[in-house]
């Protein structure tokens, strides 16, 4: 058993920055690379992808990134954990190998793929057989939905990753795995940790909720003292030190910048926490009142004490369904009274959409500069604002209508009140809405799959 493992977060989603996972490989020792490259809404993107392009539906960007480290992960022994495969994991591991073989690794690389979390196809049977996949939010029975259903993934937990970590794979590519498995699964493999260790799994996965979103527990997107954070346009991402007892250091490679301290720590742990005693995730509960913090050095932080409870017996689903479709458009007013014009300019947009028959599920009107972020909190705003933003969207059922109201703004140019400027861009464009449905299956009914190949 090793004393202590690197593992380096590289994505904190698909759009991150592309060069973070190459200065993480190449800027000091690491022993695995943790990407993270899926949201809610991706797997949809990802499916549509798929429906056009059998060989699609996975982040193309992962292929063109392992070109450029993979030569220095076999040569180093740095294995990669990534979510990359989207709703096509081996698709996106056959692109990796093709990859690859082109490098001249073939015969020195093994890679992974995890599957079994897209139950698209499942869906009617498991309805059929009284598995309602109610909304968590709402109650609602699924079936008020599936003929607008794009995508359903479970998220899948560590464990098969760890199996593919077992039986060699140097890369492990996964569909909808949970964020923090990314993580966790290499420190199951390397210190043996059992499938009832609460505390310990509770600890891994506090350690992948910490690295999960990149450089945000490194100095980005920090509110503490966020003007003293050091050369933000090169911001090193998170690196854990991890040890088999749970404890661990979170830091970054030495002359990076940003900043890892107790404050940024603190900041990524409340995101997306919910109710601190249950960080729910399929491989155990972390009690996040549990966490120790302290500082260990210069962009050092050491993490301890945590405690967790067995796992539940259900999975979360990810659903994505078509509600409608959406359109915004913009408009800037000039001082002096850029406040008042934007108001002005809202009425009379409304009042012709009314006049033309138009009807929408919702209509909403944001004064960019004056309330838009803080709502009422934001307080009477100045009459010497020098420039406002009106923002106006719309969304409904019916697609004419929602392109009938991008054709209404540009006419308040010459027929509103004046003073109007920033309409680059030109007309608003029309957008499908992709809704989220979360709901939970048992675990009973979900298996995943494990595939192990050498290139």
């Amino acid at each position: 058993m090793k004393k202590m493992i690197r593992i380096a977060g590289g994505q904190g989603f698909w759009g991150d920055m592309l060069d973070a996972p190459v200065r993480q490989v190449e800027g000091g020792p690491i022993d695995y690379l943790m990407l993270d490259y899926l949201a809610e809404v991706t797997m949809s993107i990802m499916q549509k992808q798929r429906a056009r392009d059998p060989n699609a539906g996975y982040a193309r960007d992962f292929v063109q990134l392992m070109r450029e480290i993979l030569p220095a992960c076999v040569e180093r022994g740095i294995r990669v954990t990534a979510n990359a495969g989207g709703v096509n994991p081996q698709g996106c591991a056959a692109a990796v190998g093709d990859v690859a073989r082109e490098l001249g690794l073939a015969g020195r690389l093994t890679l992974g793929t995890v599957t079994g979390d897209d139950i698209m196809s499942r869906l009617d049977n498991l309805l059929s057989r009284g598995i309602e996949l109610r909304n968590m939010e709402t109650g609602e029975h699924l079936s008020t939905v599936r003929e607008k259903i794009q995508s359903a993934n479970v998220y899948l937990g560590a464990w098969p990753m760890v199996e593919a970590l077992k039986r060699g794979a140097q890369v492990v590519i996964t569909g909808r795995a949970t964020d923090t498995g990314l993580t966790l699964a290499p420190m199951i493999h390397e210190f043996g940790w059992k499938a009832d260790d609460w505390n310990l799994l509770s600890a891994g996965t506090v350690a992948g909720h910490i690295i999960e979103c990149g450089a945000q527990c490194s100095g980005g997107n920090c509110q503490y003292d966020w003007q003293s954070i050091p050369d933000m346009s090169n911001v090193g991402y998170p690196i854990v030190e991890a040890h088999p007892d749970g404890t661990f250091v979170v830091t970054k490679h030495a002359g990076t910048g940003g900043r890892v301290s107790v404050p940024t720590i603190k900041e990524q742990l409340v995101y997306e926490m919910g109710d601190p005693h249950e960080y729910i995730t399929p491989d155990c509960v972390a009690d996040f009142t549990t966490i120790r913090l302290a500082a260990a050095g210069a962009d050092r932080v050491r993490v301890h004490g945590i405690e967790g409870r067995p796992a539940t017996e259900f999975l979360k689903v990810s659903i994505s369904y078509s509600a409608g479709f959406k359109a915004v458009g913009t408009l800037v007013y000039s001082w002096p009274d850029a406040y008042v014009k934007a108001q002005a300019a809202d009425r009379i947009l409304r009042a012709r959409l009314d006049r033309l028959g138009l009807r929408f599920d919702r209509i909403l009107t944001e004064y960019v500069g004056v309330n838009a972020t803080h709502g009422p909190l934001a307080g009477e705003p100045s009459s010497e604002l020098p420039e406002v933003q009106l923002r106006v969207g719309v969304r409904g059922e019916d697609r004419r209508g929602v392109e009938r109201f991008t054709k209404e703004i540009a006419p308040l140019i010459l027929t509103g009140p004046p003073g109007v400027t920033g309409f680059a861009g030109g007309r608003p464009k029309v957008e499908e809405i992709v809704a989220y449905w979360p709901a939970l299956i048992p675990k009973t009914e979900i298996e995943s799959r494990v595939e192990v190949l050498e290139v």
